[in-house]
Formats: C-alpha cells, structure tokens, sequence
C-alpha cells in the first residue's frame, strides 16, 4: 500500500513538534521523524564572525542520514505500525516529516504528499526562544543576529519556489491547529485510498462480473 508522506515546517518554537506529535496519536498507522535527530555534533558546526555556532542552516545537520530513513520508511512503511489494531493496518501509512528546513533541501521535493508551514510573530517567537532550554544554550544576542534572520532568509527561499504549502498561524491554539491540519490528512487519506485501487483488484472485479 502506498505511503503518505506529510511535512510540517516553519519558524523555532512554531508547534512543528506538538502538532506532529498530537497528529501521531490520533492518525492510525502514523509514524514521526524529527529533523532536530540529525544535527551534527558541535564540534562539526561552523561559527561565524560574532562566535555563533550556525544551527540554523542545512549544513548543521546530517540531511542525507534523514533522506536514507525516510526512504526506508517508504519502502516498508508496514515496520512503523504501532499498533496491531486491524483497522491501522488497513489505513494508508503517514509519515509525518517535522523540521525547520525541510523545504529548502531539493532531495525532499519528490516526497511531500502535504505540505504545512507554521509561523509565529517576531516577538512571540522570541518570547517562546526565551522559555526552551538548549545544549549549547542561546548566547546573548543570539535569537536576534543569527535565529531569525535565517528563517527570514529560509523563508524567503521557500516562498520563491511553486509549491503547494499551506501556511499556518502557529499563534493559534494547539487545538485549532490540530484540528485544521488532521481533517486536512483524513480527507487527503481517503481520496488516497480511493485512487490506489491496483490492476489486479480490477481484473478480478471484471472477471466477477463476467
């Protein structure tokens, strides 16, 4: 059965993760990958003029590990049941891809079934920063001269490429979100589920008839 691979991207601390994960729970046969599982270690990350580390650019993380485990997934997407419900078994499998640069590394492109992006305001952004707790932590100065001018930039990059994201209001409720973007799957899902009716289901069905 075919998989469906969905993205959910955007600004630090838009609720990428939380929505992911609340979609995993609710979505039978839905699996989550996170992004932030493939930094590379600190010692491998540039630092700039100012002494910032560079997170917050692609080649902070080890994108091609990401690329071999989504492929994995999608080639057996059955492994990523977490359930023996026999209704999941039968639901299309979801991957869920959560990331703040999903969308800016092309070999990505070929996958997206849905595309979501989740932004916040400048200053709610920098109040969410302020609350987290990081290894290494934020240095002085650091949301302002290195975290958002990147995703002003990373953003810039993705709203200069035709594609279909959806764009959503990461200011809005955990709830609200949820509620958009799971209706959203269902609905997708089912059209899915529709479409993938295979050759031999056909032929059978014909030969039935006959």
């Amino acid at each position: 059965m075919k998989a469906f691979v969905v993205g959910i991207s955007g600004v630090t601390n838009g609720g990428k993760t939380t929505l992911a994960k609340k979609l995993q729970k609710q979505l039978p046969n839905c699996s989550v990958i996170s992004q932030d599982d493939y930094f590379k270690p600190e010692s491998e990350i540039k630092i700039d003029e100012n002494g910032f580390l560079q997170y917050d650019e692609l080649e902070a993380l080890n994108m091609e590990t990401l690329m071999s485990a989504v492929y994995s997934w999608i080639k057996k997407p059955q492994n990523s049941l977490e359930s023996d419900d026999l209704k999941s078994a039968e639901e299309i499998p979801i991957l869920i891809i959560e990331g703040f640069l999903l969308y800016n590394y092309k070999p990505l492109d070929t996958v997206w079934n849905r595309s979501y992006f989740l932004t916040i305001p400048y200053e709610e952004c920098k109040r969410r920063r302020s609350t987290r707790v990081y290894e290494p932590p934020d240095p002085p100065g650091y949301f302002d001269a290195h975290v958002w001018p990147m995703y002003l930039k990373h953003r810039r990059e993705i709203e200069d490429i035709k594609r279909n994201i959806v764009y959503l209001d990461g200011s809005k409720s955990e709830e609200d979100l949820f509620s958009r973007v799971y209706n959203d799957l269902i609905e997708e899902r089912e059209k899915q589920k529709c479409l993938q009716i295979t050759p031999e289901v056909l032929s059978d069905s014909t030969s039935r008839i006959l």
